[in-house]
């Protein structure tokens, strides 16, 4: 019988000894003499999916905001996996297929590293009887006559050997000890080869609690890839990555397929998911709630198909708006500057940067592109006064706002706690309406800072930097650990903040379509990684980003349909045409502008 009807309850927020019991106590079912319909059990309540009539008073009631009720529009088949009574549920499976590499798209919190958990034989599917979990041939003769039939069989016999490259590498040094060549096994004979492409060879004899965590992405993707395994599983392999590197795995990975292997890759950069994959699955739902894996779509079908928020096949909208990518920075000519700044240079012992001087305006975004290790932070620290240069200095009259690339979870509180103590109004109209409620604050108010996710502490973070009253913000990578609808929410909070306030902004990301849709003008930096950086004057984004593509030797073209930014696969025909005409002409507004451009709008 499908499912109408989802009731969660979060147990970390669930504290029936600390509250009223108000579930129990207003509701209507109860009232009328039905005391199955909410109970409360030992250390949680409890709430029948049957008997439940989703009226939501429950939800409103419960004064840790622990309940969520779903009433679905369409029905679903009986999950493949649920963690219990009251508890996350996933439906369908991904199919791993051999010569390609199939994407999962999706929000955070919705199953797709469960799918993949399950696929590598980590978690055994329940197919929702958590409490008498079934035996392997109940599950295989769940999916009799599908592709997944014979996968699961190898899977229970173990014929099918799998590799999953794990979510949170920053967990790695943690779970490991010693050097980066203890933990790899070389079982191709590749890693000379693999070693270099990745640009990791240097740090092959380090320890591992001394990589960043560029340097643990690449290397656990080298440990994956140099497996020998019928299936790879890639979580989130783009994470901490620059552009460059993005696409050097993107490459290595796609090699995996080419040579017969079946790869699976779960990721939140839509240009690198678009640039890697063949075929894609859509994963929506709910957060925390529930999961639904849609049937398999080409590449670029699926990404616009999950960007509309509505999948025309099942006739399911899971989304009220679509993405769009079609929004446009202005091109600022007024007068009205906020912060000139002079020829900045700063020196380490083996790293040097100097910065071209410039000036940014009141109501614009800067968008700073760059690989990874070119004085990107380092500028970022000069602005906020973290780090002296050795040359030029920055007006102190200018106020400040800095969101650093690496959020910390260490205040011992809540968030509510937290925004009471940094910020002067909270409380006031203007801070729910421009900081609170853009951000959705007051869902996670009672949630301990350090319990945070990864999404949710780049949130308040990003928050707490947009709540000072200053007049220049910076803020470091704030799409790490957001999902792609997150990302594009981010961006429009951000924009519509800095337009209405006239203030301004510069943004350091190494997502290309978040970058695209956010800024006005671009700051580039070139250089070699990790010896010198030299930062350019700001200039137009779409000059921007030719000299920025240019430099990696890759080009973009626009979606159509969307307006995002696509990459074009390497030596394709269209990157031959677009790098072939490379001839500069002047337009009528009197820049110069490429006429077949490695950025083609």
């Amino acid at each position: 019988m499908a499912t109408q009807r989802i009731a969660i309850i979060d147990r970390e927020k669930c504290m029936p000894e600390k509250c009223s019991q108000e579930c129990h106590r207003f509701c209507p079912r109860v009232r009328a003499g039905d005391e199955e319909t909410v109970m409360v059990r030992g250390k949680f309540a409890e709430i029948s999916e049957d008997l439940c009539i989703g009226c939501g008073i429950c939800v409103k009631k419960c004064p840790k905001k622990a309940i969520t009720i779903v009433n679905l529009s369409h029905e679903l088949e009986e999950p493949v996996h649920q963690y219990g009574k009251n508890a996350f549920r996933l439906y369908n499976l991904p199919i791993p297929v051999r010569g390609k590499v199939t994407g999962l798209l999706g929000a955070n919190g919705i199953g797709k590293t469960t799918a993949l958990k399950i696929l590598s034989g980590q978690i055994k599917p329940n197919l929702g009887k958590f409490d008498a979990p079934p035996k392997w041939d109940d599950i295989i003769l769940r999916f009799r006559g599908t592709e997944l039939q014979n996968y699961l069989i190898g899977l229970r016999d173990n014929n099918v050997k799998t590799i999953y490259k794990p979510q949170q590498v920053d967990m790695i040094p943690k779970k490991y000890k010693g050097k980066v060549a203890d933990i790899i096994k070389d079982e191709r004979g590749l890693i000379g080869e693999l070693s270099k492409k990745l640009e990791i060879e240097h740090v092959l004899g380090r320890t591992l609690h001394e990589l960043s965590g560029g340097e643990l992405q690449r290397v656990a993707i080298l440990a994956a890839v140099l497996r020998e395994s019928d299936v790879y599983y890639f979580d989130e392999p783009s994470s901490f990555l620059d552009i460059r590197h993005r696409l050097i795995v993107a490459a290595l990975i796609r090699d995996l397929a080419d040579s017969g292997k079946a790869v699976m890759v779960v990721e939140h950069d839509l240009a690198t998911l678009d640039y890697l994959c063949d075929v894609i699955h859509i994963v929506y739902g709910r957060a925390s709630v529930y999961g639904v894996i849609s049937t398999l779509y080409s590449s670029r079908r699926g990404v616009n198909t999950y960007l509309s928020g509505y999948i025309k096949d099942s006739n399911v909208r899971f989304r009220d708006d679509a993405l769009s990518f079609m929004a446009k920075g202005q091109i600022f000519k007024g007068s009205d500057k906020s912060l000139d700044y002079p020829d900045i240079e700063v020196k380490f012992d083996k790293f040097s940067l100097k910065v071209d001087s410039g000036h940014l305006y009141a109501g614009e975004i800067v968008g700073v592109f760059g690989a990874n290790a070119l004085g990107k932070t380092t500028l970022a620290k000069v602005f906020a006064g973290e780090i002296k240069p050795k040359k030029g200095k920055i007006d102190k009259k200018v106020m400040i706002a800095y969101k650093p690339q690496y959020v910390k979870g260490d205040f011992d509180g809540t968030v509510r706690e937290l925004l009471l103590q940094k910020c002067d109004d909270f409380g006031s109209a203007k801070f729910k309406q421009e900081i609170v409620m853009p951000f959705e604050l007051d869902r996670i108010f009672e949630n301990y800072v350090s319990e945070l996710s990864g999404g949710e502490l780049q949130r308040v973070a990003v928050a707490l930097c947009l709540a000072r009253d200053v007049d220049f913000y910076l803020i470091d990578e704030p799409s790490a650990y957001l999902d792609v609808e997150e990302r594009v929410k981010l961006a429009k909070i951000i924009r519509r903040f800095i337009e209405v306030n006239k203030k301004t902004c510069m943004v350091i990301d190494h997502d290309m379509m978040l970058l695209n849709y956010i800024s006005d003008r671009a700051v580039i930096f070139l250089g070699e990684p990790g010896v010198s950086g030299h930062a350019k004057p700001a200039v137009h984004l779409h000059d921007g980003m030719n000299v920025f593509l240019k430099s990696l030797g890759i080009t973009f073209r626009k979606e159509q349909e969307t307006g995002r930014p696509r990459a074009n696969k390497l030596d394709s025909q269209q990157d031959g045409r677009q790098k072939a005409k490379g001839k500069l002409d002047s337009q009528q507004d009197g820049r110069q502008k490429a006429k077949g451009e490695y950025y083609c709008a």
